[in-house]
């Protein structure tokens, strides 16, 4: 091989083999300053057209693939740009790493390559490909790993141009945190070799864990670390230390050969059989005598080095396609006798790698900081009988939330010991007999139906404690305590049989005499009697921890702390019908109405009085408005006051007006108020409790109305016996105290109890339950609940250790949140009791009963005006008739004294005719003048009656008005009219026979 023997190329593998931590370090200093070439301007066409891509793989089909998949990019415009042109150099990997180096040097520097593809056969060494990543490395080449997964090849400290399309094997650890998560496993043993990837896989599994789990209380837990040599002869040492532990979940990272080693071991102590988890990596799956039911796990395209060829390539691709339209690339190096070529191009093209993420042949390409593959599928295996590898469930990448999930089948599973059922995974070195007692929310306890034969999965069988009916054993019971008593039994590994209280008690002690002595003793009743009596183990109730039972038993560190409180029933608001005249006392009620009768007599008499008062309109002509008359100022005082229309009748003159700006004023201030003292008493009111709290003094010196009560024989009831201060309260309560806090409840809710004192816990549950229910004042005589033992039980310590974790840990807050406080059941409350009431007929009844009274009253007052009307209109009936009457009357008085002076006329004019007169006198002319008709008679021989007719059509034209009205001219023409005159009796009476011709002396 040309160059093998030249002194740069042995000079550049001596640095390289001998000096590799020297060279790292002077690695490192180009990577620590910025970069130029993305500074500078860019031309395309300042760009290489040519792309040599190295590869060193590890067998003929593989170049020639290698070569196929370089000739089919340059067609592909998706990742190739326009006069862009890739060719592939390729060599094979040789297993002496020095051979390799030489091969780097003159078969790809030497020919400009920007990168270069490694893989290597397992069987040649795990390390082989490091000779590559040295030697580009130090040139700053990209080197692009498609079989490598040791974790030293994630140190960029060393490899600094190095990534590759497989993970890790610590990644591992991912996906062992997610079978954990799956299968609810928190507590594991993890079993793993001292080099490096043994190392790396245990700081993933606890680094990734902190921050894995949203809930700090299931979190995986490692309980027991065991680490062992490699190529190990004998694991039975590292065996016995973990039969001790209490995690039965083992995870194990090994070498198929010491993988062999472990498994023969443990097969010997009965730790592959029933009730163990083993949890494995790839080499360990494929040891020849790995034992049934061991999962493992498999990569996805784990040996299909034409998928990883294609997708590294096209990696590549991508990456330079995005670099030519972004920046400069300088041309790759070509000497590798030259150190002192500092390639910023390809520092430059590694960063632009590492930030790929396609979709290739073997899944979602993308890489992490240290150049590791990210979202790789891995296949879960089953070992069945025979070795044979079941594939039960894939970690895969979700392209819909854009990261990895598990998906396992567990109906597929087979556990060790051919069993079905998935094991606890912890260690049961104890059976303790449990009790416990109904108590909401801390205990439901449920009838079973007489079709059904298991509980619920949230439930636990609780039969009654040493019954013998066979009814007995048919409940089932869940709640606060016993999802506390699970999570115990799984953190301090213990298992159970849970019984109810055969009595339904907690107990009290009664005072008895000893047998052949003059002492008393204290004997227990209900749950206490039967633990102190050491015929139970364990107490996991809602039981407080007081002095009187901490005598006779030992109590954990209290999982609830809580006091005394008092329930009772939230008053109900009284509504009365004239709820809407709360806002205003009686008397500021009293002084508005006579304000506005005061302010309206002021304001007529300021308009009436005024000189101002009255005024003449200005569209007319001599009329005058009138001053403001009483009932239209009251008009105007209440329509101001009501804020309503006022219409007619205001204020004229300038001191009533004055007067009337400022009764508005007046009136907008008691509208206001009236408004808001409304809404406050309508609705934002609400009920406060009727008690200020123990200390109230209504129940220290109790009234036959106030009743209140606790249970008798509870801690509550003993703690009302020690208090002396309470001594009154407690002997009134003595009488009414009841058997249980159920019965008590009922009747607060019935309300035949007052206020029922009992323990906080239990009463802010049926507060956040039941909205009409409220706990009153602070709480007193605070202690707590705790698990109860038997006197020098050694499980005190390990419960009270557990609930302390559970209490840092936010787990005994998740159960308050859950059982007591009723999650969504409180916020509505809390809700109810923040949002303003919803205003009812109840509460504005006596608004419409004011309404219907102003409409009844109306109806009433225009019946009235009715009545009074039709009876004015009858009275003006008789006045107009009688009115009629008596001008009738007087007409006909004045008819008569007419006819009596025609008849006196009459004798005149017949004096007169008897008379001689000379003819055509003064007389006769006259009267012709005024009597035209008269001329045509033939003379005073003619008698008057004869010339009626005459007489009658002469007066047809005309017609007498009424008596002191001129007479109307009917029919008669202008001319006629312009003759009329004005007078009454213009023709002669009819009776007249005739006028004399002489009527001289009449003038006379």
């Amino acid at each position: 091989m040309a160059g093998t023997d030249s002194p740069a190329a042995a000079r550049f593998v001596y640095r390289c083999l001998l000096f590799a931590p020297a060279i790292v370090v002077g690695l490192l200093l180009p990577l620590t300053l910025p970069p130029i070439a993305a500074a500078q301007r860019h031309t395309a066409s300042d760009n290489p057209s040519t792309y040599n891509i190295g590869g060193v793989l590890s067998n003929s089909e593989s170049e020639t693939y290698f070569h196929t998949i370089i000739s089919h990019l340059n067609f592909d415009q998706q990742y190739v740009p326009r006069k862009v042109t890739y060719y592939d150099k390729t060599i094979r990997m040789d297993k002496n790493p020095i051979k390799t180096v030489f091969n780097v040097c003159d078969k790809l520097i030497e020919n400009r390559v920007y990168a270069v593809v490694v893989s290597h056969e397992q069987t040649s060494g795990d390390l082989s490909p490091a000779a590559v990543s040295y030697t580009s490395g130090f040139y700053s080449i990209p080197v692009i790993g498609i079989s490598s997964r040791d974790a030293a090849f994630s140190d960029k400290n060393i490899h600094v141009s190095f990534l590759r399309t497989v993970p890790p094997y610590y990644h591992q650890a991912d996906v062992w945190l997610e079978m954990l998560s799956h299968f609810a496993y928190t507590k594991v043993i993890i079993i793993h070799s001292s080099d490096t990837d043994g190392r790396a896989i245990l700081g993933r599994f606890q680094t990734t864990s902190q921050t894995y789990y949203d809930d700090v209380d299931v979190r995986a837990t490692v309980e027991l670390i065991v680490e062992f040599e490699p190529k190990l002869e004998s694991f039975t040492e590292h065996l016995i230390d973990m039969k001790t532990a209490q995690s039965r979940v083992y995870l194990m990272y090994a070498s198929t050969e010491d993988a062999q080693v472990i498994f023969r071991d443990a097969g010997e102590y009965n730790m592959t059989g029933e009730g163990h988890v083993w949890i494995v990596t790839e080499q360990a799956l494929f040891a020849n005598n790995t034992p049934d039911g061991v999962l493992g796990l498999q990569l996805e395209h784990a040996h299909s080095d034409k998928g990883h060829i294609r997708d590294s390539v096209y990696v590549l691709a991508s990456a330079i396609k995005e670099m030519i339209s972004n920046e400069t690339i300088a041309e790759a190096p070509k000497d590798c006798g030259d150190s002192a070529v500092n390639w910023e191009s390809g520092k430059r093209l590694f960063q632009y790698l590492k930030s790929r993420n396609i979709t290739g042949e073997t899944g979602q390409v993308a890489f992490d900081d240290n150049g590791d593959r990210i979202y790789a599928g891995y296949d879960v295996i089953n070992i069945r009988e025979h070795q044979k590898k079941h594939v039960v469930g894939k970690f895969s990448y979700d392209s819909m939330r854009a990261k990895m999930r598990m998906n396992i089948n567990d109906s597929e599973i087979i556990w060790p010991g051919k069993q079905n059922r998935k094991p606890e995974g912890i260690m049961i070195p104890t059976h303790l007999k449990v009790l416990t007692i109904e108590e909401k929310p801390f205990v439901y306890v449920r009838r079973m139906g007489d079709d059904e034969f298991r509980c619920e999965p949230d439930e636990r069988p609780c039969p009654l404690f040493n019954a013998t009916d066979s009814t007995a054993n048919e409940y089932c019971c869940r709640g606060y305590c016993i999802d506390l008593l699970i999570e115990l039994s799984k953190r301090i590994n213990f298992t159970y049989d849970l019984a109810l209280s055969p009595d339904g008690q907690f107990g009290h002690y009664l005072l008895r005499n000893n047998s052949g002595a003059m002492t008393l003793r204290k004997e227990w009743t209900g749950l206490m009697g039967e633990l102190v009596n050491e015929r139970a183990d364990m107490i996991v109730a809602p039981l407080t921890i007081n002095p009187e039972r901490a005598e006779y038993i030992e109590f954990s560190k209290p999982f609830k702390y809580q006091g005394i409180t008092i329930l009772e029933k939230k008053p109900s608001r009284s509504s009365t019908l004239v709820s809407f005249l709360q806002p205003f006392s009686n008397t500021l009620w009293i002084l508005v109405m006579v304000s506005v009768h005061v302010v309206a007599l002021v304001l007529y008499l300021l308009d009436r009085f005024s000189p101002f008062g009255r005024f003449k309109l200005s569209h007319s002509d001599s009329n005058e408005e009138k001053a403001l008359n009483l009932s239209s100022a009251v008009w105007f005082a209440w329509g101001v006051l009501l804020n309503s229309g006022i219409g007619e009748g205001t204020p004229r003159s300038f001191s009533a007006r004055v007067l009337g700006m400022v009764w508005a004023g007046f009136a907008m201030i008691i509208v206001a108020s009236y408004t808001a003292n409304l809404a406050a008493f309508l609705v934002l009111e609400r009920p406060k409790t009727k008690l200020s709290g123990i200390n109230d003094a209504r129940l220290r010196n109790t009234m036959e109305n106030l009743t209140c009560a606790t249970v008798k024989g509870s801690s509550v009831d003993m703690y009302f016996r020690r208090q002396v201060e309470l001594s009154n309260m407690y002997r009134t309560m003595e009488a009414n105290n009841y058997a249980t806090a159920e019965q008590a409840i009922q009747d607060v809710k019935k309300g035949k109890l007052m206020a029922f004192i009992w323990d906080s816990s239990r009463l802010e549950y049926e507060a956040s339950k039941d909205c009409e229910l409220v706990t009153a004042g602070e709480l007193f005589g605070r202690s707590g609940y705790g698990v109860g033992l038997q006197k020098g039980s050694p499980w005190t310590d390990s419960v009270t250790l557990a609930i302390l974790e559970f209490h840092e840990s936010g787990f005994m807050e998740k159960l308050d949140k859950q059982w007591i406080f009723h999650g969504h059941v409180q916020q509505n409350c809390e809700l109810f009791e923040k949002t303003p009431n919803t205003l009812g007929l109840k509460n504005m009844a006596g608004v419409f009963i004011l309404v219907g009274v102003g409409i009844a009253g109306g109806v009433g007052l225009i019946i009235i005006e009715v009545i009074y009307k039709k009876h004015q209109v009858k009275k003006q009936k008789r006045l107009d008739i009688a009115r009629h009457a008596a001008d009738k009357w007087r007409g006909t008085i004045e008819k008569r004294k007419t006819i009596r002076a025609s008849l006196a006329m009459q004798r005149q004019y017949n004096v007169g005719l008897n008379s001689t007169h000379p003819p055509g006198t003064i007389s006769l002319a006259v009267d012709k003048r005024r009597y035209p008709r008269l001329g045509q008679r033939l003379g005073p021989e003619r008698a008057w009656p004869g010339d009626a007719a005459d007489v009658l059509r002469t007066r047809r034209p005309y017609e007498l008005g009424k008596p002191g009205q001129s007479p109307k001219v009917m029919g008669a023409t202008p001319a006629m009219l312009g003759r009329t005159r004005p007078q009454q009796n213009i023709l002669p009476p009819r009776y007249s026979p005739g006028y004399t011709s002489d009527v001289s002396h009449l003038v006379v």
